[in-house]
């Protein structure tokens, strides 16, 4: 028998455990993109359901309703209405959670209406004992018209009798589970008989919503007899949720029933402290301190072991390899260039780790309570909140999500200054500064120095976004008013699988995403630092052997000088001399300024092209990147170029510059114009450089 390939689609509120229920079904066979023409994120993940079928399973955004109200709430209408799309789903299933039935049914009941087999999984079901919960399944299969899966993805419940149900989707009845037209007989009858070939549902959404269906959109109803207002159309809209929610209560007041004497009021106890106006902040403080603190000190013998690895793989290869261009683009370039950025995989892993466990286990939503109080003062809408937190993994999708703020103004203001939010791009650079500059030694015995000042940076990039916030609230004169409402799940454990399929997809993206760049960028700067257009460039060991200073010198010194020689006078070399009067007032060389130039492909590269650098022509390729550093000297002077004073320069300068060329794309597609990512860039990069100027002055 061949093998069936069917879409299943996983829909529903956000807080239910969908995204849990995906993981348990896909593992890591997940893949994350954005849906053609729009920067809304989608997960498809692949299962095998039996021998003769597997699924591709679409984790569609949470959405509380087919009544969208944002971009992302759209793009699953969107889906759900055309069977033309590669993705349309053979099977829906709605997650709901055991303790919200009654608002995830409404979803439910809409998704129902589109006449799609759909599955109903009540989920957390291990919390039923707990609350006092029960539930009168086959009474709830009858009245909603459905097969119903009890499931708690965390006890790893239910999965295969999912999996298994899935297969037998066609057997599931696709008949509404109630009469949603009968809100207006006469409009939906003359309706049905203008169009008698479309689903009645599917033409409704199409009318109320900004979503087109096959030929249909909104212009072709408007020269029928029976077209409606818009605000006529508002009225329908909330006599259908009102007659949903009839239906849903009169039957979980049979199926549905709560012992209140055994539950337990935990959660609002915890929520007492956690958002309290005092001590909230300080366990807030005290979470982040504990993070940066770690990230420091866990990481520092794997981030040594990786980088003695390359080191020692570029000298092997390059005492092994046959002499020539290839062995040097590979020992030189190649190696080095990955080195610098794979060495910074555990500080990688383990921000992701801890942002996934405050998410996983309900915490991070008080967070975003917490700092409400605070965005509100500063004129963000308190949605504006969660791209800011979001944007310290990266400044990209945490762009995407503003999105969900529906007045214009106040997600401008939060799209532009996002990117001053310390973005996973800048550990690395941060990592390797504050290692060459700042003492690993404790203060008052606990302190690590080098957490707390990684912990300042995060901080200074937050705090600067929200006084960026209020100078753009008082210049566009933004006095509109708006309502934060925020969802509070749940706390629980966090699943192991969950956090560990979240930290292996996150720094695997980064990795490969960075990598491609690094790779790429290491080639060009191994080839411009190995050619070189003038005479000083051909005859460099001439030169060099020919002075009589030089004279005294073993043959390896002489090897390095004459290298030295012929990088200052490549390609690379004579651009970043170019460059060096405007950067040395910052405490940097010109190997810096070619580093910061290639950074902004992507921040991280910052690392790998010095590494790069430092590399070509290197007789010592066994030594350290962080050596290399440490040990690079301005020949005039004799001081190390990577002191206190221009270490603290480029942690600032890099803490404030907009060195990511990827979120200038993005705001331009958000935005739909050129003005606000080019002012983005000048802004940013012109209070980067006096920053970072004053810093070293004062410093130095």
């Amino acid at each position: 028998m061949s093998k069936q390939n069917i879409n299943v689609a996983l829909i529903g509120n956000p807080n239910t455990g969908k995204t849990s229920v995906f993981n348990q079904l896909t593992g890591l066979n997940q893949q994350v993109g954005n849906y053609p023409g729009i920067t809304v994120e989608k997960k498809v993940g692949f299962c095998k359901l039996s021998q003769n079928i597997n699924a591709n399973v679409i984790d569609l955004p949470g959405t509380y309703s087919l009544n969208a109200s944002s971009a992302d709430e759209s793009v699953v209408i969107e889906l759900l209405l055309n069977k033309k799309d590669k993705l349309f789903p053979d099977v829906i299933v709605v997650v709901s959670e055991v303790e919200n039935l009654k608002r995830n049914l409404l979803l439910f009941t809409q998704i129902k209406d589109l006449e799609i087999p759909t599955i109903l999984v009540i989920n957390m079901i291990d919390r039923m004992e707990l609350k006092g919960i029960s539930l009168d399944i086959p009474f709830l299969e009858e009245q909603l018209k459905t097969k119903i899966v009890l499931v708690s993805s965390r006890k790893n419940i239910g999965i295969e009798t999912l999996k298994a149900l899935i297969t037998t989707y066609k057997t599931i009845t696709t008949a509404p589970c109630l009469n949603a037209s009968s809100i207006d007989d006469e409009y939906f009858t003359s309706l049905r008989k203008t169009f008698p070939n479309q689903s009645l549902y599917k033409l409704w959404l199409v009318i109320t919503q900004d979503v087109n269906f096959a030929d249909l959109n909104r212009k072709t109803f408007e020269n029928h007899s029976f077209t409606k207002t818009a605000s006529e159309l508002k009225k329908l809209q909330q006599k259908e949720t009102i007659k949903r929610y009839q239906f849903i209560n009169s039957i979980l007041k049979i199926g549905h029933k709560v012992d209140t004497s055994t539950a337990t009021d935990f959660r609002s106890q915890l929520d007492r402290v956690l958002t309290h106006k005092v001590w909230g902040y300080l366990i807030f403080f005290v979470v982040l301190f504990g993070i940066f603190q770690s990230i420091f000190v866990w990481s520092k013998i794997p981030m040594d072991f990786i980088d003695l690895t390359f080191a020692t793989l570029s000298s092997v290869a390059s005492e092994n390899l046959p002499p020539g261009a290839f062995t040097n683009l590979i020992a030189q370039g190649i190696i080095p260039g990955i080195g610098g950025i794979l060495m910074f995989i555990p500080q990688i892993t383990f921000l992701f780790l801890f942002i996934s466990i405050l998410e996983e286990s309900g915490y991070m939503s008080r967070v975003v309570f917490l700092m409400d109080k605070i965005m509100r003062r500063f004129g963000l809408s308190g949605k504006s909140v969660v791209p800011l937190i979001s944007g310290t993994a990266c400044a990209i999708p945490a762009i995407m999500a503003t999105r969900n703020i529906e007045n214009w103004k106040e997600r401008l203001i939060t799209i532009l200054v996002t990117p001053f939010t310390t973005c996973s791009a800048r550990l690395p650079v941060y990592a390797i500064i504050i290692g060459l500059v700042i003492p690993d030694e404790y203060l008052l015995g606990i302190l690590n120095l080098q957490g707390l000042t990684l912990m300042f940076l995060y901080l200074l990039g937050f705090s600067m976004a929200i006084l960026s916030a209020y100078i753009l609230n008082k210049v566009l004169e933004l006095n509109c008013k708006t309502f934060f409402v925020v969802e509070m799940p749940n706390y629980k454990l966090p699943m192991f699988k969950n956090v560990m399929i979240t930290v292996v997809e996150k720094t695997k993206a980064f990795v490969f995403g960075a990598g491609k760049i690094i790779l790429a960028i290491s080639i060009i700067l191994w080839f411009l630092a190995s050619n070189g257009p003038t005479e000083q460039f051909r005859n460099a060991e001439t030169i060099i052997t020919s002075n009589e200073e030089n004279k005294t010198l073993s043959s390896v010194e002489m090897e390095n000088k004459v290298a030295a020689y012929k990088l200052e006078n490549s390609y690379i070399g004579l651009m970043g001399k170019t460059l060096e009067p405007m950067i040395s007032p910052l405490g940097y060389d010109w190997k810096i300024g070619v580093a910061i130039i290639s950074s902004f492909a992507a921040r991280e590269v910052f690392v790998g092209t010095l590494a790069t650098i430092y590399s070509v022509g290197d007789s010592e390729n066994e030594a350290t990147i962080k050596s290399k550093m440490a040990a690079e000297v301005n020949p005039e002077t004799g001081v190390k170029i990577f002191n206190f004073a221009s270490g603290i320069s480029l942690l600032l300068f890099y803490a404030f510059a907009m060195q990511c060329i990827s979120t200038l794309a993005v705001t331009k597609k958000e935005t739909n114009s050129w003005k606000w990512p080019l002012g983005q860039l000048i802004f940013m990069s012109t209070f980067a450089y006096l920053v970072a100027l004053i810093a070293y002055q004062v410093l130095k």
